[in-house]
């Protein structure tokens, strides 16, 4: 059966102008239990992280800052969120709920939260509306259980998954692959171990194209043996950061490119959702269900 993290304070603690792309974290499940895709079973709601497994991708005086509001002004614009008790807790569950993905992958395949993909947060700050690196600290237990040896973070949001690629810079054991709009935030890129910059207006063929060329070629240098999928729908064309020009169906196909090489690799995944900016919340929801509905189909 396939897992899937959730839990409605995920869109609850926001001020009123950040509620918006908020919306589909509460939209999304109530469409695939409307559908029938899902069956209340399915869902799961995670708890708050503990420190230990916070702290083998985050410093110390960082999550203590968090903890205790402590933050400085100038790091808490750069998350682009006000700071709340609320907040942190929810980056918490979030976090915990990659963690608990991780080990119903293991035994089923594949394992969705909905929410995580908080990319842009690095050891010691936060960036981008990221407080803690769900991807990070999940692979890093994975590593530290030896639940996992190679580990392939497959990062297909818009922009690049800037604090994932700093915090393995140094870890053999993570292979960092993303995929993101070149002239698109962060403007000061880091350096992932692969990185495609794809250029403003990047078509369903160029995007295709670039996928099949480069991901099975990462799976065949590296055998990974699991892997973090962050799937992002703000590659699409409505989407009012994205600057691509990909279509729902070519979104669609990129998660089907994604879950049968896991499938045919027998690779377990965890999937994250990542952003999505479209104007209307129905573009956002549909393009996330789309995701849903590819692994229920191949898994």
């Amino acid at each position: 059966m396939i897992k899937i993290a959730f839990d409605p304070i995920y869109s609850h603690p926001l001020p009123e102008g950040h509620r918006f792309p908020m919306l589909k974290y509460e939209l999304l499940p109530e469409q695939l239990l409307y559908e029938g895709t899902f069956k209340p079973e399915n869902f799961f709601k995670p708890q708050s992280v503990a420190a230990e497994d916070v702290l083998r991708a985050h410093s110390l005086d960082y999550y203590n800052d968090l903890l205790s509001l402590s933050l400085s002004p100038k790091m808490i614009r750069k998350i682009g969120f006000p700071l709340s008790a609320e907040l942190v807790e929810r980056e918490l569950i979030i976090t915990q709920g990659t963690i608990d993905c991780s080990y119903f992958a293991l035994q089923n395949g594949v394992s969705f939260n909905i929410a995580g993909g908080t990319h842009h947060a690095y050891a010691a700050a936060g960036e981008g509306f990221c407080l803690l690196n769900d991807v990070a600290v999940a692979a890093r237990k994975m590593l530290y259980e030896k639940k996992a040896k190679q580990i392939l973070v497959v990062d297909l949001d818009v922009h690049q998954g800037n604090g994932t690629a700093k915090i393995f810079e140094d870890t053999p054991e993570v292979f960092t692959f993303s995929m993101h709009g070149k002239d698109n935030y962060p403007l000061q890129k880091e350096t992932s171990d692969l990185d495609i910059p794809l250029q403003t207006g990047c078509s369903d063929a160029i995007y295709l194209g670039l996928l099949h060329q480069y991901l099975p070629k990462i799976i065949t240098e590296i055998r990974p043996d699991f892997i973090y999928y962050v799937s992002g729908v703000d590659i699409l064309e409505t989407d009012k950061l994205g600057k691509l020009k990909i279509t729902l169906g070519g979104c669609k196909k990129r998660d089907e490119v994604v879950f049968e090489i896991c499938k045919s690799n027998n690779i377990p995944v965890v999937v994250v959702m990542g952003g999505g900016y479209s104007p209307k919340i129905a573009d956002i929801v549909e393009a996330h269900a789309n995701t849903f509905r590819v692994a229920e189909s191949i898994f």
